[in-house]
């Protein structure tokens, strides 16, 4: 089969390694048909073995490339079609125009590898190659560390423990080594495997200490499930307002009577929950303190403004705002990672592309803050996809939980939710800290310290979730040291790679 592969030329060897691309697809989250990857990884090797020059390898893993990031983000599309009447002419052409740049992230490390000798030399290289050029994807530009490879084991907590020392990137060059040894020998090949069990019995030796008693402080995530295309039209402003109140009113009361003794309720809703600027709306803010008992605070997604004395915002963000029972404004956060053509516009005035609909551009946050509010346990928040940026979500100072709150009803029923849910999951265990997520449409869902799953909401229903803060973990290897270690791996990775193919060449 891998003959095969590799003796195959022009547009059918272009074709082939696109398809290779979109196998691989399958072992990304909700699927996580990881087996997939034991022919779409060795494969695209195989062909590279076959390439005539380092041009027509990069030319494979361009198309490698391309077919993963495309069937990977195949949901972007349903953001336009939230406003197909404007955005029509995009449905065809979103896809591919980010997938293939994207591609080269794939494309840079084949035509390297292609340099190197065939066998572990070839493979070592390409490993260590695509995930020094993963880490350099959630950097460049505002950096876009979706779907890394490492994401693909996030299906439960046993197989990520890994993460705690090595970080998602750690998982990737893991993931790419083993699945590519079926291009070399049955050796290799049940090497490979004796690695993945390795890391099966650290991540179940991990997991069998008892867990600390959760922390004295009861969740209730609210799931309005909104339809973006409805969220921000005039009309619908009070109903959505009511529907969040309602669904709060009733059932924390509940939750508060169901708590143990000494305990009290964070209720948590998700990013852009209501479409009111809640910090500078009393009104507003009042209606939304009805909803609270006296032993609850509200933790919710908000948008907010700086305005002049003459009413006009000179600076709007996307934020998390604190409110308490008597409507104060406890703390706010606001967004450091903003999303591109969405929040802000990139290159303003060149392209005519612009998904939400604000006229106006978002502000960034100069930093991340530990928030201290009342009661709560000291927290971060990560608003919509800042979760997904490893070793960037936590403060110097270090929180005890982290928050995310987020809108996927941009991404419908897709792929794109359960992805983006499983990042999250990833930085809980990277980070040793339990995590709260609350979705506009879902899927809101709660964590421990060590990624395991203590409550989860469906996707594009309403819901409400109720669960126990847990504990914070003693801080990780990962926690210390970021992004350093995997680096390291990763280069050393591929310098052992050369190091190889320079003693089988002489």
């Amino acid at each position: 089969m891998w003959r095969a592969l590799a003796s195959r030329r022009g547009w059918r060897a272009q074709v082939t390694a696109f398809g290779l691309g979109m196998l691989a697809v399958l072992a990304l989250p909700p699927l996580h048909i990881i087996p997939a990857l034991f022919l779409a990884i060795p494969g695209l090797l195989a062909m590279i073995g076959g390439a005539a020059s380092w041009g027509a390898a990069f030319w494979l893993g361009l198309a490698w490339g391309f077919g993963f990031f495309a069937g990977g983000l195949y949901w972007i599309t349903s953001a336009i079609l939230t406003d197909v009447a404007r955005y029509w002419w995009l449905v065809p052409i979103a896809v591919p125009a980010l997938a293939l740049p994207l591609g080269l992230f794939a494309a840079i490390p084949t035509a390297i590898a292609w340099a190197a000798r065939p066998g572990w030399p070839r493979l070592l290289v390409f490993a260590g190659g695509f995930v020094g050029f993963e880490l350099l994807r959630g950097e460049i530009l505002t950096g876009f560390p979706w779907n890394l490879m490492g994401t693909v084991w996030a299906f439960d907590a046993l197989p990520i423990q890994m993460a705690a020392l090595i970080g998602v990137h750690g998982l990737s060059l893991i993931t790419l080594t083993v699945a590519a040894t079926p291009i070399l020998d049955r050796r290799a090949f049940l090497g490979g495997l004796a690695v993945v069990a390795f890391c099966g019995a650290f991540g179940f030796a991990r997991l069998w200490a008892p867990e600390p008693e959760p922390q004295p402080v009861g969740l209730l995530i609210v799931q309005g499930n909104i339809a973006q295309e409805v969220k921000w039209r005039e009309e619908s402003r009070v109903p959505i307002l009511r529907r969040y109140v309602e669904a709060t009113r009733d059932a924390a009361v509940a939750a508060l009577r169901d708590l143990p003794a000494g305990h009290r309720l964070a209720v948590i809703w998700p990013e852009t929950a209501v479409p009111f600027l809640l910090p500078n709306d009393p009104e507003a803010r009042r209606l939304v303190a009805g909803a609270l008992p006296q032993n609850a605070l509200l933790l919710t997604g908000t948008v907010r403004g700086d305005f002049t004395p003459g009413g006009y915002a000179q600076d709007l963000f996307n934020s998390l705002a604190v409110i308490s029972p008597t409507t104060q404004v406890l703390a706010t956060a606001d967004k450091v990672n903003l999303v591109p053509f969405g929040e802000f516009m990139p290159f303003r005035g060149l392209l005519p592309i612009r998904l939400v609909q604000s006229t106006r551009d978002f502000t960034a946050a100069e930093e991340r803050r530990r928030i201290v509010a009342g009661w709560l346990p000291p927290f971060v928040g990560l608003i919509c996809y800042e979760v997904i940026f490893t070793g960037r979500v936590t403060p110097a100072q270090r929180p005890a939980w982290i928050v995310n709150v987020t809108n996927d009803a941009w991404f419908g029923i897709t792929a794109g939710p359960w992805q983006h849910l499983a990042a999250a999951r990833l930085r809980a265990v990277e980070e040793g800290l339990p995590l709260a997520r609350a979705a506009q449409t879902g899927v809101s869902a709660v964590f421990d310290a060590r990624g395991r799953l203590v409550a989860r909401g469906p996707l594009g229903e309403s819901a409400v979730i109720r669960a126990l803060l847990p504990a914070p973990r003693a801080p990780t290897i990962y926690a210390y040291l970021g992004l350093i270690l995997p680096l390291g791996l990763a280069l050393a990775v591929f310098a052992f790679g050369w190091i190889l193919s320079a003693r089988n060449q002489r």
